[in-house]
């Protein structure tokens, strides 16, 4: 796989309240797409739930962290564990397009899923934007790295990296670079 993209790589502020994060994903395009699309793929490394498939349409995903990894969900994450939120597809183009919102602070934000190929692989580019504040966007961003983290090491084969482990590690880093 080629590394130049750098798969941990920290996420960028692109324009105020905006966040992007790029990964260079093993396999194709409509592989990942289905990690993204498929409730079974997507509890694997982010959130179970029906995703329709046309816009409008609801999203409800159901948090389980403590399935991301071997590790122990910590004492102030424990209350989000089966969690969830109901949103909306803004935009689906399979397998290159999909956008959702995301509850933030009270209003919704939207994330954006862009895949193309890049050789075998898919580069993926998510873009965050609309996030309510700077400590939504380190908390956002280092939850995008983690979980982004663990689809790699699904989409290889591997056993996944301790989510919360790496959380904490890139929160520290994504508020030391995300600043108001």
């Amino acid at each position: 796989m080629d590394q130049h993209i750098g798969n941990d790589r920290l996420g960028v502020v692109t324009a105020p309240r905006t966040l992007r994060l790029e990964r260079l994903l093993p396999g194709p395009v409509e592989r990942v797409w289905a990690y993204l699309t498929e409730s079974d793929k997507r509890a694997k490394w982010l959130a179970s739930g029906p995703m329709a498939d046309f816009v409008g349409g609801p999203v409800k995903l159901t948090f389980q962290h403590s399935h991301l990894s071997d590790e122990k969900t910590p004492a102030e994450f424990q209350k989000y564990e089966g969690s969830g939120f109901e949103s909306k597809v803004l935009r689906y183009e399979p397998p290159h397009l999909l956008v959702i919102t995301w509850p933030d602070g009270g209003q919704d934000s939207e994330v954006t899923f862009e895949l193309s190929a890049s050789g075998s692989d898919t580069l993926l580019k998510l873009t965050h934007t609309r996030l309510a504040s700077t400590d939504s966007m380190v908390s956002v961003a280092s939850g995008w790295h983690a979980h982004l983290g663990v689809l790699i090491d699904h989409l290889e084969g591997k056993a996944p990296a301790g989510f919360w482990s790496n959380y904490q590690r890139v929160r520290d880093e994504y508020s030391q670079v995300i600043k108001d």
